[in-house]
Formats: structure tokens, C-alpha cells, sequence
């Protein structure tokens, strides 16, 4: 399988994060049978969807009123603190503290107590726990190996150089995160090399990490995600060679322009970036960002299609691919006595629409304006003379232009 693709504190929260907890020993219990289990927001193809799924059918996490889960908001430390609460159950290792900054009646002093005594969260000099902080995603490792006493096995710089931004790591955090490693708690995405140590945790990535850990205790089944983290599986010696399997979604960008604009009839060359490294299961990238796509838009089905033909990969290695973009049908109408400067503004355009554009307009100095090559502009015009409008496909390169690989493909690992 193949990778491509904020909260605040409040009241609110508490109900975000709402569930019951039995006694079940020696984490977790099993959820109530009206717990929900499927969010507007969080489709069947999404990264972290059967994490999200298993923990609420759990009852370890939930959803909002709305039906949403808000899989890309922050996490506080006062959320995660009634997070761990939800999910772990371990007798007090320590005595409470009084936390200058968490008043009693504080919505989640309860759950801080808690998550302090059961040595999964602490706080900061000055007995200050900041409990609206946004926690990075090393906190929250950090506290998932130290609650549940794992301790690094290996030698932790060799267990972080698995890491490409292993630099980046707090020295606090890289003995329990090398730990966290070790039993597969750390889940990454879109990229399992990097860890992104210092970036705030958002509600995905902590449903990720938690379900891990509870993996990891032999609470939870494994779920089989091509993001976790696993060092020592075989798989992460890298292959001479990997096949793309058909069906695999290659993200890429068009960095020139916010829009293309071309004929319904036109053939225009195109050349797009990979916008996010392809890896394999195991972690290693078959295809890099930055490599090079190159192409065509083509006529199809009363729209235009993005038709790849050869992959440059940023080493120089090239490969004659089959891959297509969907049929965009979106058009966008010039008509007579338009600026052309509205039109062309963060635009490219096709040899043919640029004719179009000069012939409906009367503004000769589009011929002037840098087009996708093809056709000369000037024997084109003609074909628009006289029209007092003329409809254009209008294409996206963020969205419309992602493509799918339709043959497998067999690229060299070097």
C-alpha cells in the first residue's frame, strides 16, 4: 500500500471528548453500544479513519453535535489529559499537585489530577500544567511511553535515525519517543520517515498514537496502516525494485499558475510536480517529491483530461507511466468587453483558449502572455473571429489535476 494523501479550550470540550469508563482491567473498557462510529468528516479513504473508528466504537473518543469528528483540530494538554483518562486505567503512582494555573472548578481539573497521578502527564516549573496549550506530538509520545512505563531497549540515537528530522527532537523527549518507537506507538503521516516531533498533535494523529499504545498493551487488535512506524520489520530493507500497484493515487502540483485554461478541442503539453513523497509500506520513498510529471491535457468525454506519459524522478531515473487525472467539465465564459487582465490574472492558458481570448476580447497582446505550448497562437485566432463569447475549461492544478496510476508500474530503487 502506498502513501501519497483547532480545537480550543472550553466547555465545549468535555462533550467532545465525553464517554464512560467501567472497570475493566487493566486499561480499557469495552463502549456503549450507542457510541458513534462514523463522522461527516471523516471519509472511508481517510488516513487515520479506522483509528478513529475503533477508538469510538471504544468509547475512548467522540464526535461533536454536528455529526463531525474535526479530525484536523489542535489538541490541548487539558484535552489530552481527559483523553488518556478515557482510555487508561492504572492505580496512582504519585501524589497529586496543585496546578497554580488549573482552578478547581476548571473543567478538566479533574482529569489533569488524574492523568498527573497516573504518571502520564506532568507539568512545567513553577507547578504551572498549561492546560491550554496546544501539545505538540513529542508530548504526546512522551507521556504515552511514560505512562505506560516503556523504556528504550535499543540504543535510542540508532532507534532516531530512523527519522530524516530525528534533529528535531527535544532532548527530554528522545529516550521515551525511541521507547514509543519500539512498540510501534508512533504512526506518521503523509510520511513515515518524518516525525514532525515539534508540530501540534491534532485529534487524528492522537487517536492514532493512542490506539497504538493500546496495541502495544495487547488491548487493541492491529490495525494494518502503511504510517506506522516499524523499524524492525524486514519490509524496510528496501527492494531493488517496487511495483506501484494500478489504482495508486500520485499527488502532484502545477506551482506557475492558480489556473489553466484551455479549449474543449485543444491538446496542450503540461508538466506537474509531485507534491508528496510515495512511499512503500515499509517506509521507502519510490517515488520523491519533486519529481516530474510530464504530459498532456487532452479532449475527453466534453472536457479535458490530464494524460501522463513519462515519470522523471529527482534522481534523473525516467519511466513511461499510465496515469490520468478525472475529466474536468468545469468552464468558465469570456465574453465580449472583459478585462483581459481579470482574465489572465495567475492564469495559464492553452495556445487555443489564448486565441480565443485574443479573438472574443479584441486584446491582441494576449499572443504576448506565456501559454502552454502547441499550436501557434496567431493561426488560431481565426477560428474566433466573430464570436461574442466563448466557454473555456477552467482547471484547478490543487485539485483537479490528481491522478491515478491505471497499469502498474515498476520503478528501481537505487
Amino acid at each position: 500500500m502506498f502513501a501519497l494523501n483547532r480545537w480550543q479550550s472550553g466547555t465545549s470540550a468535555l462533550m467532545a471528548l465525553s464517554i464512560t469508563v467501567g472497570t475493566v482491567a487493566p486499561f480499557i473498557t469495552a463502549a456503549p453500544s450507542f457510541a458513534q462510529t462514523t463522522f461527516s468528516d471523516v471519509q472511508s479513504n481517510y488516513w487515520a479513519g479506522q483509528f478513529i473508528q475503533e477508538l469510538s466504537q471504544r468509547g475512548v473518543i467522540a464526535g461533536f453535535p454536528d455529526g463531525s469528528f474535526r479530525p484536523e483540530e489542535a489538541v490541548t494538554r487539558a484535552q489530552f489529559a481527559a483523553m488518556v483518562n478515557k482510555a487508561f486505567q492504572k492505580a496512582p503512582q504519585r501524589q497529586g499537585i496543585s496546578f497554580v494555573d488549573v482552578p478547581s472548578n476548571y473543567w478538566a481539573s479533574s482529569a489533569i489530577q488524574q492523568a498527573y497521578t497516573i504518571g502520564f502527564l506532568s507539568g512545567y516549573p513553577g507547578n504551572r500544567f498549561e492546560p491550554n496549550q496546544a501539545i505538540p506530538r513529542q508530548q504526546v509520545l512522551v507521556s504515552l511511553a511514560n505512562g505506560l512505563s516503556y523504556s528504550a531497549t535499543g540504543n535510542t540515537d540508532s532507534t532516531l535515525q530512523y527519522f530524516n528530522d530525528a534533529s528535531n527532537i527535544a532532548d527530554y523527549a528522545r529516550s521515551p519517543i525511541a521507547a514509543a518507537t519500539e512498540k510501534q506507538i508512533v504512526v506518521n503521516y503523509p510520511n513515515v520517515k518524518f516525525l514532525n516531533p515539534t508540530a501540534t498533535a491534532t485529534r487524528a494523529q492522537v487517536a492514532a498514537f493512542i490506539y497504538q499504545a493500546l496495541v502495544s498493551s495487547n488491548q487493541a487488535s492491529a490495525i494494518n496502516s502503511p504510517y506506522i512506524v516499524a523499524t524492525t520489520q524486514p519490509s524496510l530493507i528496501a527492494p531493488v525494485s517496487v511495483t506501484i500497484p494500478q489504482g495508486t493515487a500520485i499527488p502532484v502540483k502545477y506551482d506557475k499558475a492558480e489556473k489553466i485554461l484551455v479549449t474543449k478541442e485543444e491538446t496542450a503539453p503540461l508538466t506537474l510536480t509531485v507534491s508528496q513523497n510515495v512511499v512503500t509500506q515499509g517506509g521507502a520513498v519510490v517515488i520523491p517529491a519533486g519529481s516530474q510529471v510530464v504530459g498532456q491535457l487532452k479532449p475527453a468525454q466534453g472536457g479535458s483530461q490530464f494524460v501522463a506519459q513519462k515519470l522523471v524522478l529527482t534522481t534523473g531515473q525516467e519511466y513511461q507511466i499510465n496515469a490520468t487525472s478525472d475529466v474536468i467539465t468545469k468552464t468558465e465564459t469570456i465574453k465580449k468587453g472583459i478585462s483581459t487582465g481579470a482574465i489572465i490574472k495567475d492564469t495559464i492558458l492553452g495556445a487555443g483558449a489564448a486565441a480565443a481570448v485574443s479573438a472574443v476580447t479584441g486584446d491582441r497582446a494576449i499572443a504576448t502572455e506565456e501559454v502552454l505550448g502547441g499550436a501557434g497562437i496567431g493561426a488560431l485566432i481565426g477560428l474566433f473571429f466573430g464570436k461574442n463569447s466563448v466557454d473555456l475549461i477552467a482547471i484547478d492544478p490543487d485539485t483537479d489535476l490528481q491522478m491515478t496510476i491505471n497499469q502498474n508500474l515498476l520503478v528501481s530503487l537505487k
